[in-house]
């Protein structure tokens, strides 16, 4: 049954992905050219609503709810589950509400992919104004620049007036692959073209967004260490050449154990000295971290490396997105990137970092992440948490989201929204984490953890307070050194953590970055002090 608000959704019409239908039956509507007319409506509303559709079955035309008897309604859902099938999609709901003469029944019915795309998840990271976006928008739309950044206009607009669908927004960008040619998104912002790259693509790439001002380090290590990417982007301008804030984004990158790789823009607006200079710079550093720098010139260069592409070998790129120099080099080592193995993470229990939490109209309360374990399936049952009391509580999954698509599943290193109900949008925080009871979560306020100390002006010890990161925790903690009395800038050692306000679910192994003005350090959770 439904909440009685079936007049509110037909009093505007048949639009988008909504469908009214009298009556369904198998002698007129099941006959080839009838069936034919009904697949291509059904198709046309499927993608109108980015792989969902709303049919409403005892309506007429006008939006006035008749009703049918229980047999008319049964063989109209057989007609419509037949018709579904055809088009490679299948009912997924079925609501009832009484009318004049029986039942009204609102029927969802959603398009199932093929086939699920490899995914990989690439940070982004950089300078301010070395053409972090302008790269990724030329990538994703297949546009070159203008040379004034008119390929970022596309991901400017989405950063500053967030999506408010319930995908997830973590990713700023997207583009794919099919059979190995790259498919390009004409306009970024168009959420149905987003939907149907998911559908289309054997192979989906995802940028996330870091910020590249120094004030907006937070952000930066929130896009790095928050994700479960598979690898680092760290762009450097051929103008400007590698800074501080290049080397500290290149630390976190590495913090996060993260495959490397570095492209060299604006090569357009130098001489051929300058970008040998600016290589050779960007080599220097990359050797000074104990990488291999690898020139990337030609497509069996690229190959080359992907074949045999570690943690230790570097590509380095030089790119215009002006001239289009060095983006089919790009496209050729996105192509074939190996996407990182999931076996060992989609055989254990959903769990998934909460990164955004919003509200969206007619769907409610949404919480998106990357999911870093298992699988999660429409209509289950999972619990959130922890809250201030260490208690997780139940809630249910109404709807799946990725880029747009509408999904009945999603798996681990998929970024998604999730719909949920059970508990009320301004007590969930960013940090909980959203999992299956077999997941065990513990609540933890305190935590020891192995951690190395890059930069501090004096000297760390019991009582020091600043953020630290984990997933997409970000909290105060308190220090206390354990083996030492205090620790330096270039010391290691183990530190007693305590979050200050509140517990989280952790779990030894999990990698950290702590930060606080000048000061940075990073580490691995080593016990759970509970």
């Amino acid at each position: 049954m439904s909440n009685g608000n079936f007049s509110n959704l037909t009093r505007d019409g048949e639009r988008k992905n909504i469908e009214f239908k009298e009556n369904l039956n198998s002698n007129t509507h099941l006959v080839t050219e009838r069936k034919q007319q009904l697949a291509s409506q059904m198709k046309y509303r499927l993608e109108r609503g980015n792989g969902e559709a709303i049919y409403f079955i005892g309506v007429t035309d006008d939006g006035q709810l008749l009703g049918l008897g229980k047999p008319e309604i049964d063989e109209s859902l057989y007609v419509l589950g037949e018709i579904a099938r055809d088009v490679k999609a299948k009912i997924v709901n079925v609501e009832t509400e009484k009318a004049m003469k029986g039942e009204v029944a609102k029927v969802i019915i959603s398009r199932f992919p093929t086939n699920k795309p490899d995914h990989l998840l690439i940070g982004v990271a950089g300078h301010v104004d070395h053409g972090k976006s302008t790269l990724v928008g030329t990538l994703t739309t297949g546009s070159l620049d203008s040379g004034a950044g008119s390929t970022r206009i596309f991901l400017d607009v989405q950063k500053h007036e967030i999506e408010r669908g319930l995908s997830a927004d973590l990713s700023f960008a997207v583009y794919g692959f099919k059979n190995g040619e790259p498919v390009r998104i004409k306009n970024p912002l168009n959420k149905r073209d987003k939907a149907l790259m998911v559908e289309k693509c054997d192979k989906l790439i995802s940028f996330v967004d870091t910020v590249g001002h120094e004030p907006w380090l937070r952000t930066t290590i929130r896009g790095i260490v928050g994700q479960k990417l598979s690898h680092g982007l760290l762009v450097v301008a051929a103008d400007q050449g590698p800074t501080h804030i290049t080397r500290e984004h290149l630390g976190i990158i590495l913090a996060m154990d993260l495959p490397v790789i570095v492209v060299m823009t604006k090569i357009d607006m130098v001489t051929p000295e300058r970008v040998k200079t600016v290589r050779q710079e960007i080599f220097d550093l990359l050797k000074l971290v104990g990488r291999i720098p690898y020139m990337v010139k030609t497509p069996q260069d690229a190959d080359f490396l992907t074949e045999n592409m570690n943690h230790h070998l570097v590509p380095v790129v030089k790119v215009s997105a002006v001239t289009g120099e060095g983006l089919e080099l790009l496209d050729r080592i996105f192509s074939r990137l190996k996407t990182p193995s999931h076996e060992e993470d989609s055989k254990k229990p959903f769990m998934m970092y909460i990164d955004k939490i919003y509200s969206v109209i007619g769907v409610g309360t949404v919480v998106s992440g990357t999911i870093r374990q298992g699988k999660v399936k429409k209509g289950e049952k999972l619990i959130l948490g922890p809250f201030n009391s260490g208690d997780f509580l139940p809630v249910s999954v109404k709807t799946i989201e990725m880029h747009h698509y509408r999904k009945e599943s999603a798996a681990v290193g998929e970024v998604v929204g999730i719909s949920i109900t059970g508990v009320e949008m301004d007590e969930i925080r960013r940090g909980m984490i959203l999992c299956h009871h077999d997941y065990h979560p513990l609540a933890v306020r305190e935590f020891d953890a192995d951690v190395a100390i890059l930069v501090h002006p004096t000297t760390i010890k019991e009582g020091y307070e600043c953020i630290t990161h984990i997933e997409t925790i970000a909290e105060t903690t308190c220090f206390r050194p354990l083996n030492h009395e205090y620790l330096s800038a270039g010391d290691t050692g183990q530190i007693r953590m305590r979050f200050k306000y509140h517990p989280f679910a952790i779990r030894e192994g999990q990698k950290l970055i702590f930060r606080e003005g000048k000061s940075k350090g990073v580490g691995t959770v080593t016990r759970l002090a509970i």
